[in-house]
């Protein structure tokens, strides 16, 4: 399957904060107008947690699906089912059996130093055989990220991953077996390794060596070291869309990226984003409820935390989106090549502050903007995919 959006987490430090949350949210009602004071208060913090990353993909047959968190695709502009995946397992399968699957040997080991790319392995073995064999990293504070395995014969399930950062992560392996009534799963001891991607990392198997590059699965949430404006301007993009093409029953709230843009007209700035971030051409609705937040990953809370005052410009809401007429009158994946979009934010009655505890009109003066350029890129360029949807 080709994924057709996939984002990493831009990650930055988080800023501290010498003042109460009281008096910040005291201060952020100024200047909102009352429709867009509307739009902060909704986006409460269960809201934010349960916002779905708008990630569009297409399967071997051409069809369009939304992608869910937990790997699960929903039809999107048909009524087409997904494939069902065929699973990577052993014959077998003993409906008297209630243990699960047992972990031998783990590589990378506990306490490993490896670089950006590394194959991770585990030996599995369960008397009715294993169905299924899951890897998931995280970085110390961060994600959790799984990726499915794939056997290698001799009771081995691996998978190449590439992408790490530098610093202190932990890795562990779900499995499930083939017994009856579902199957019994089971989760192996977490191994702590570190990532040194100077060139001191170990090797990185077959999937890869130690350095930057490799094959396989990329992992996201890397972090952005530079700052500047890539970081202030890139931000978090929160608004709903209908379930259905008659907007009756709960409209969806959905999460994507957004980058302030350069734009030469005073009274407004420019947000860039996805026009499957603004208009549901499937059920012909622009979104409403439309948050944007930059530099959210400079926050001094969680990431779906509900006060615009714990980030450090606050939070703008727009006050329109503008898509082009070809996406519009057709449906994903036939209107690729117009999967672009831009949300206009006024300069008066859009902001709300943020950690720095100013009142800004202007949102690209605030953050910060990023050029657009149509010539093409030089070849050997180096091109970073920086985003929020996951």
């Amino acid at each position: 399957m080709r994924s057709y959006v996939r984002s990493c987490l831009v990650a930055a430090v988080a800023l501290g904060c010498a003042f109460s949350s009281t008096q910040v949210a005291a201060q952020s009602d100024r200047g909102l107008d009352a429709r867009k004071k509307a739009v902060v208060d909704f986006w409460t913090s269960e809201r934010r947690a349960n916002a779905i990353p708008r990630d569009l993909v297409i399967d071997e047959r051409g069809l369009g699906y939304l992608k869910h968190p937990d790997g699960s695709l929903q039809p999107y502009g048909h009524q087409v089912a997904a494939l069902a995946k065929t699973p990577m397992a052993k014959p077998g399968g003993d409906p008297g059996d209630t243990d699960p699957p047992e972990f031998g040997t783990m590589s990378p080991a506990n306490g490993a130093t490896i670089g950006s790319s590394q194959t991770f392995s585990a030996v599995v073995t369960d008397a009715s055989g294993v169905k299924s064999v899951s890897f998931n990293v995280q970085k110390s504070g961060g994600l959790v990220q799984s990726f499915a395995g794939g056997s290698a014969g001799n009771d081995t399930w691996t998978v190449s991953l590439n992408g790490f950062s530098d610093g202190q992560w932990s890795w562990w392996v779900d499995a499930k077996d083939n017994a009856g009534r579902g199957g019994n799963s089971g989760t192996s001891t977490p191994r702590g390794f570190t990532v040194d991607t100077s060139g001191g990392g170990g090797s990185g198997g077959s999937g890869g060596s130690g350095g930057s590059g490799g094959t396989g699965d990329v992992v996201t949430n890397a972090h952005w070291t530079s700052g500047g404006a890539v970081q202030n301007a890139a931000g978090r993009v929160y608004f709903q869309m209908p379930a259905n093409s008659k907007w009756k029953g709960p409209w969806n709230g959905y999460v994507c990226s957004g980058t302030v843009a350069t734009d030469g007209t005073s009274g407004r700035s420019v947000i860039i984003t996805a026009a499957h971030c603004v208009y549901d051409d499937a059920n012909k609705a622009f979104a409403r409820n439309v948050l944007f937040i930059p530099d959210q990953d400079g926050t001094s809370a969680s990431g779906t935390n509900r006060s615009c005052g714990d980030d450090p410009i606050g939070c703008w809401v727009t006050s329109f989106g503008v898509v082009d007429v070809d996406w519009t009158t057709r449906t994903f994946p036939n209107n690729i090549p117009w999967d672009y979009a831009y949300y206009v934010v006024d300069d008066s009655g859009s902001h709300s502050i943020g950690l720095d505890k100013k009142a800004y009109g202007a949102l690209d003066g605030a953050a910060g903007s990023l050029g657009i350029q149509f010539g093409a890129p030089t070849t050997g360029d180096v091109t970073h995919a920086l985003g929020y949807s996951y």
